[in-house]
């Protein structure tokens, strides 16, 4: 399935907590086998395209069997890109979904590592790009959320607030008001990383609480939690939390 037609809390500031942000968060509270999982990904895509100022073009990269596929671009354009990338089996968004890490790439003409997605990115003017790993319900990297930019000085706050996030950067790495230049887009998708990552923590943690209550593995623990928010008809995170909060 690919879609394509879009529209091209680090700063100690109140995070935005809007619709993409609450996309990212929902899908890592999302089981993994969930029919619903590529609708939650097209809408990051959807929404990190038209609402990130710095995004000239987003795409969704995922493996599918043996194969790196792209489930979503918001232009047929970038596809080149990305296909670079699953040729060579080598490139940014190759590297987020393998490590299951952002992976931030601040000025292309810079890259010599990664050749195939270095000449097509240039060919299409681009000069900065960002790769983050989307998490579903088991708290592995299901697809990389890939956010490309012509302007790298745009670029520097969305890849700046990533990295923070993330831990890839400490406080003291970077230029506090360049985290401040942060556009509205720009930190939803920021705090939807954040989310995302908390959620994924609240669901390790009730997996493990589970599994040393029923002293099950964390395979048959995480189904446990599964069959608990269906039962009450609501996501792993919700129950997760509640868990968590109250114990089993």
């Amino acid at each position: 399935m690919r879609q394509n037609g879009y529209a091209g809390a680090v700063s100690g500031q109140t995070p935005q907590r809007g619709e993409l942000a609450g996309a990212m968060a929902g899908l890592a509270g999302t089981p993994d086998d969930s029919p619903s999982v590529d609708g939650r990904l097209a809408a990051i895509a959807r929404l990190a395209a038209g609402r990130v100022r710095a995004a000239e073009y987003a795409s969704i990269t995922a493996l599918r069997g043996a194969a790196y596929t792209s489930v979503v671009v918001s232009d047929e354009l970038i596809q080149a890109v990305d296909d670079a990338q699953y040729r060579d089996e080598a490139g940014p968004c190759v590297e987020a979904l393998r490590d299951g890490a952002p992976v931030a790439v601040p000025d292309v003409g810079a890259i010599v590592r990664w050749p195939g997605f270095h000449e097509e990115a240039a060919q299409l003017g681009l000069h900065a790009s960002v790769s983050v790993p989307l998490f579903a319900g088991r708290g592995e990297a299901v697809a990389v959320l890939n956010v490309y930019g012509r302007d790298h000085v745009a670029m520097a706050p969305l890849i700046a607030g990533i990295l923070v996030v993330h831990g890839g950067l400490g406080r003291d790495d970077v230029d506090e008001a360049q985290l401040t230049e942060l556009d509205a887009g720009g930190e939803e998708l920021v705090a939807g990383y954040a989310a995302a990552l908390d959620v994924r923590a609240t669901i390790k943690l009730a997996v493990r609480l589970i599994g040393a209550a029923r002293e099950c593995g964390p395979d048959e623990a995480y189904l446990v939690l599964c069959a608990r928010a269906e039962e009450a008809g609501t996501d792993l995170a919700d129950v997760a939390a509640d868990l968590v909060k109250n114990g089993l």
